[in-house]
């Protein structure tokens, strides 16, 4: 009998010392874990407010695409509590390239035109659809996945993330827009030389 009631004592303790939210404190440097929180004394109601997804995002530039985030480092009242969103936009041609969120999976919903979206899993099996207004597809954690504006109009769409900082990772760019090596990149893709330069060349790279 004793211990049981320990138990329900020592949980009713720990739940009355449990934070009702841990605003970022964007002064502080980032962690594995988000940021450190916000002396409560100096939170207001702007940081649990977020305003920007309202615009457009600038989609004058190679992909044609704009992604304008709503994560920890930009939306405080996120942090700590396992959700972020972000907006696309996507010109006519745009493309958010192959890539990966490696701290968390992705909801996405069409508002406006149709968006070829799919991901692949870790067997390596490909799963796709072209989405119309109102339609909603989920990216699993950690998977390679992409959005194309598959219409003659502007695309756009709202996304949720189950973390306040998903991260990002573009294939495109981890190959071939930094310092790593040509011939290393050759020999791990089996593309020829010329076509390793001339994406470096696009996207940044050197080496």
């Amino acid at each position: 009998m004793i211990l049981p009631i320990f138990f329900i004592f020592s949980f009713l303790l720990s739940s009355s010392n449990a934070l009702d939210f841990c605003v970022a404190d964007l002064k502080a440097p980032q962690g594995p874990a988000g940021y450190s929180c916000k002396v409560p004394a100096e939170v207001t109601i702007d940081d649990f407010v977020f305003s920007r997804l309202a615009a457009a995002g600038n989609t004058s530039n190679l992909i044609k695409a704009a992604v304008t985030p709503a994560f920890d480092a930009q939306f405080p009242g996120v942090n700590g509590l396992g959700i972020s969103m972000a907006r696309l936009d996507f010109a006519v041609g745009g493309v958010v390239p192959m890539h990966t969120h490696p701290g968390g999976s992705e909801i996405l919903i069409v508002i406006q035109g149709t968006i070829t979206a799919g991901f692949i899993s870790s067997a390596n099996k490909v799963y796709f659809k072209t989405l119309k207004q109102g339609d909603i597809m989920v990216f699993p954690l950690g998977l390679l996945h992409f959005q194309i504006n598959a219409g003659k109009t502007l695309a756009l769409a709202f996304v949720s993330f189950s973390s306040p900082n998903p991260g990002l990772q573009i294939l495109d760019f981890a190959l071939f827009g930094n310092d790593l090596p040509s011939d290393i990149i050759e020999e791990t893709t089996f593309l020829d030389d010329a076509q390793v330069k001339k994406l470096k060349g696009v996207l940044g790279g050197t080496g």
